[in-house]
């Protein structure tokens, strides 16, 4: 006597749209995961992780410039690390944390080397030729680490701490946590690695102030530019990511039914 073993004829993403998928996995529509192949994983990890290497080095150097806005200290590098808060939440929503963890684990030793190398070789906006790395810059070397320390941090408290309000139905909560506080944290440890009893005495006394600015300056970035665009590109991912998946399911052979 035959048993009939009923197989499903379609797979997942071509049974159900995607409002039913997240339904079903009690995922809201912005929380978003999907199967990647080996091929595009490594892909998607190589350009992230020089998109976080070359933004923290940029920051890196760029922190090296304070200026002054209504008579208030704060510094060029304000306006380009919150890219990293940023990138790091499209790519938990849209590959998991597990890779947003190897992002980490890649990018922290190149980021603090490169970012090294490129404050030594531009000190002050001023290009001091190849013997300038011959002798440890103090000064940078600090910065660099500074860099590294609140780096890890805050991408540790996002992947850890603001992931699971990336569940909730509002998009815009867990970027917006993870702006404000961990901007806050990030800011905070940077400054005070960096500059607390530097040798930069014009840093070394007025790095809290400056940290303060640079951070209300970050949230006001972010606020009026970068969380409006982080919606639309959210959005946008979401609909062409599904669209892509969905059509990858649909060109797959379905599972014919067998009796053994």
């Amino acid at each position: 006597m035959s048993t009939t073993h009923n197989k499903p004829s379609f797979p997942y993403f071509r049974r159900h749209s995607f409002d039913t998928i997240c339904r079903l996995n009690a995922f809201p529509k912005g929380f978003f995961m999907y199967a990647f192949t080996d091929a595009q994983q490594q892909k998607a990890l190589f350009w992230l992780v020089l998109f976080h290497i070359l933004i923290i080095a940029a920051s890196n150097y760029l922190v090296q410039f304070p200026f002054q806005i209504f008579g208030i200290h704060t510094t060029w590098g304000a306006f380009s690390f919150p890219f990293i808060f940023l990138a790091t939440d499209l790519t938990v929503r849209i590959f998991g944390s597990h890779l947003a963890r190897r992002i980490i684990f890649w990018v922290m030793f190149p980021a603090l080397l490169l970012s090294y190398i490129f404050s030594v070789l531009f000190h002050n906006g001023s290009w001091t030729g190849l013997g300038a790395l011959s002798e440890f810059n103090t000064f940078v070397g600090r910065i660099a680490l500074a860099s590294f320390a609140a780096y890890a941090l805050g991408q540790i408290l996002d992947i850890f701490v603001f992931n699971k309000l990336r569940r909730l139905k509002a998009w815009w909560i867990a970027p917006t946590a993870s702006t404000v506080i961990g901007n806050a944290l990030d800011t905070l440890v940077f400054f005070a690695v960096a500059f607390y009893a530097s040798s930069d005495e014009f840093m070394a006394a007025n790095w809290q102030g400056i940290a303060f600015v640079d951070y209300l300056f970050k949230l006001t970035v972010c606020g009026l530019f970068f969380l409006p665009a982080y919606g639309v590109i959210l959005n946008l991912l979401t609909k062409k990511l599904t669209t892509l998946q969905t059509k990858q399911a649909q060109d797959r052979p379905a599972p014919s039914l067998q009796n053994p």
